[in-house]
């Protein structure tokens, strides 16, 4: 009889596609995708262009490499990270975002000032032009302006 963590070890997409299935909701969905341990990290370190897996490592201190190898499995499967072959013997990669994984650039800027604010002696970004802390907004690119606080309690995802 094979477990089940067994058969998604040797199927991890499966694994990952059961649960995508199973979310019932957009936020659920998200973390499915790149909620686990690392994942943002890596894909942090993507932002700045292609690397290779000793680039990563050397930015990601601490990840094991075979958890790295897992990540960035998990991220091309998902069709966030494309990886291309440079040496044949060993294989090897260089990584980097598809469009996909860059429109995660906006919601680690987010996550990441909600990281300073709550964290003692640090804060959020500051706007360049005048030096004040920015603050995100929710825009309606149909009605061209921003959409409120009292709105946003009422905005819902097709």
């Amino acid at each position: 009889m094979q477990i089940a963590s067994d058969y998604y070890n040797h199927h991890p997409t499966l694994y990952h596609r059961d649960i995508a299935d199973a979310a019932t909701t957009p936020l659920a969905a998200a973390l499915d995708s790149v909620g686990d341990r690392w994942t943002l990290l890596v894909v942090e370190a993507l932002l700045a262009g292609p690397r290779r897996f000793g680039d990563l490592q050397e930015e990601l201190p601490g990840i094991a490499p075979n958890v790295l190898t897992q990540r960035l499995r998990r991220l091309e499967g998902e069709g966030l990270v494309v990886a291309q072959r440079y040496s044949e013997r060993p294989p090897r990669f260089v990584y980097e975002l598809s469009a996909a994984g860059n429109e995660l650039a906006g919601t680690l800027r987010l996550l990441s000032d909600w990281g300073a604010r709550h964290r003692e002696g640090a804060e959020g970004p500051r706007h360049a032009a005048c030096g004040s802390l920015v603050a995100a907004r929710w825009w309606c690119p149909v009605c061209e302006r921003p959409v409120d606080d009292d709105e946003a309690a009422d905005l819902h995802f097709a």
